[in-house]
C-alpha cells in the first residue's frame, strides 16, 4: 500500500581495453539523413554503468543515501574506462526529491568518488526525465564547445525521501484550469488516458506481464550484469540490527507473475477503475551513470564509442494526460534525427503505468517486439530521477549485444504534462 499512496501522490582509476571497438560505419535502409557520416563534433557515449534497482522502504537499498549510490556508479563508469576525473568538464545529475536543496548530494558524492574539487557538478530536475536531462545538459555544453568530456547521472531514493506536500503554490492555482490539472495524482492521470483513449485493463495487465516476463527472462540470461554495479551497504532489518548486503540484482523482477494474477488486483486510485499496483510502476531506488564526450576528444584517447546521440526532444502536453508524453515527444526526436518509427530497432519507453505505455505504442505504430525487450519500470522499477540514465545504458548495451549497426530511442512522460525523447545509433561492431 505504500507503493500506491507513493504513486498515488506523485506529482507529478586503470582501465580495460575491452571496452574499445572499431568505430565502422555502413548505411542501413533508409535512416541517411541521422549518420551516414561521422563528426568529428558528434556527441558521443563512451560508457554507462547502472546499480541495480531496489525496492523501496523494503529492498537491498532502503537504508541506503543517494550520495553513496550515485557514487558507486560514478566512480566505475570512468574505472572501467581508465579516464581520469580531472578530464571531465562538468558532472549534471539528475534527481527529484532533492535532499540539500540538490547541490549537497551531488557534491558529496562527488568527493567520495575522488573527484577533484576542480570539476563542478550540478543537479537537475525535470521529474521522470531527470536523469535523461542531465545527459542533454552535458552534450549541450559538449556541443557548444565548453567541455569535451562530462557525466551525465541519475540517482534517487525513494526509501529516504518521499512525495508528499507540493510546497507553496499561488491560491490562484484553483482558478487555472491547466494549473489545476498539474497538482491532479499521477494514478488518475493514468486512469484518465486509459478512459479517454479505450485502453482497457485486460491490454494493461497483458502489457504489464510482458514487461515481467521480458526482465525475468533477461534477468536469467545475465543481460544485466555488465551494466549493474555490484554495491555493498548497511541493511537494517525489522528488528534493529544492521548488516552488510551485496545488491547486485533488480528486485522488482516477479518471474511468477501470470495474467490471472494481475487480473485479481483491485484497482488502486478508483474503485472503478483499471490501473492497479500490478500494471504501474515500481516505487524504487537507484543510480546511473554515463560517461560522453565530443567524437574527437573522444578518439584522441583511444576510448571506444558506444554510441551517438542523434537528437532530442523535450515536448509538452496536457497535464491531465501527462502519461501521453512519449506518443509527442519521439515523433519530434525522430524528425530532427530523419529517422522514422521503422528505422528503429528498439524503443525503451518508461512504463509509468501501462495505460500511458499502450496507448503510446499503439498511438506510434510501434511493433510491440521493438519495445522493452528487456522489461520496464513496470518489472524493473522506476527511482525516479534514475530512470533516464538507467535507460540509456539498457539500451545502448542492447544495441551492442545485437553487434550491428542500430537506433534505439529512450523516451519518457513527465509529471505537470511533458515528454522526453532521445534518438541514438550504435555505430556497430
Amino acid at each position: 500500500m505504500h507503493r500506491l499512496k507513493i504513486i498515488s501522490g506523485h506529482l507529478p582509476p586503470g582501465g580495460s581495453s575491452n571496452f574499445r571497438r572499431d568505430l565502422r560505419r555502413s548505411d542501413c535502409g533508409s535512416a541517411t539523413a541521422a549518420s551516414s557520416r561521422s563528426s568529428p563534433e558528434d556527441v558521443v557515449v563512451v560508457h554507462g554503468r547502472r546499480t541495480a534497482i531496489g525496492k523501496a522502504k523494503r529492498g537491498g537499498f532502503k537504508d541506503t543515501t543517494p550520495d553513496e549510490l550515485l557514487s558507486a556508479v560514478m566512480s566505475a563508469v570512468l574505472k572501467d574506462v581508465g579516464l581520469s576525473p580531472e578530464r571531465l568538464g562538468d558532472v549534471c545529475v539528475g534527481n527529484v526529491l532533492q535532499p540539500g536543496a540538490g547541490a549537497l548530494m551531488a557534491r558529496v558524492a562527488h568527493f567520495l568518488s575522488g573527484f577533484p574539487e576542480s570539476v563542478p557538478v550540478y543537479t537537475v530536475n525535470r521529474q521522470c526525465s531527470s536523469g535523461l536531462q542531465a545527459l542533454f545538459n552535458v552534450a549541450g555544453a559538449i556541443r557548444s564547445r565548453a567541455i569535451d568530456f562530462g557525466l551525465a547521472c541519475g540517482v534517487e531514493s525513494m526509501s529516504l525521501r518521499g512525495i508528499g506536500n507540493p510546497g507553496d503554490l499561488s491560491s490562484r492555482l484553483m482558478d487555472n484550469d491547466k494549473a489545476r490539472d498539474c497538482i491532479i495524482p499521477m494514478g488518475i492521470t493514468s486512469e484518465n488516458v486509459a478512459e479517454r483513449f479505450g485502453v482497457s485493463r485486460e491490454t494493461q495487465d497483458a502489457f504489464a506481464l510482458r514487461s515481467q516476463q521480458n526482465a525475468a527472462r533477461a534477468q536469467r540470461a545475465g543481460l544485466f550484469d555488465h551494466e549493474i554495479v555490484p554495491v555493498t551497504t548497511k541493511f537494517v532489518d525489522d528488528e534493529g540490527k544492521e548488516r552488510q548486503v551485496t545488491v547486485s540484482r533488480d528486485e522488482g523482477v516477479r518471474p511468477g507473475t501470470t495474467l490471472e494474477g494481475l487480473a485479481k488486483l483491485r484497482p488502486a486510485f478508483k474503485p472503478d477503475g483499471s490501473t492497479t499496483a500490478g500494471n504501474s510502476s515500481q516505487v524504487s531506488d537507484g543510480a546511473a551513470a554515463v560517461l560522453i564526450g565530443r567524437r574527437s576528444a573522444v578518439e584522441a584517447l583511444g576510448l571506444p564509442v558506444l554510441g551517438v546521440l542523434r537528437a532530442s526532444a523535450v515536448v509538452g502536453v496536457p497535464p491531465d494526460v501527462m502519461g501521453i508524453g512519449p506518443a509527442y515527444a519521439i515523433p519530434a526526436a525522430l524528425q530532427q534525427a530523419g529517422l522514422s518509427v521503422a528505422d528503429i530497432d528498439v524503443f525503451e519507453i518508461n512504463e509509468a503505468f501501462a495505460s500511458q505505455a499502450v496507448y503510446s505504442v499503439e498511438k506510434l505504430g510501434i511493433p510491440p517486439e521493438k519495445v522493452n525487450p528487456n522489461g520496464g519500470a513496470i518489472a524493473l522499477g522506476h527511482p525516479l530521477g534514475c530512470t533516464g540514465a538507467r535507460q540509456v545504458v539498457t539500451l545502448l548495451n542492447e544495441l551492442k549485444r545485437r553487434g550491428r549497426r542500430a537506433y534505439g530511442v529512450v523516451s519518457m512522460c513527465i509529471g505537470t504534462g511533458m515528454g522526453a525523447a532521445a534518438v541514438f545509433e550504435y555505430p556497430g561492431a
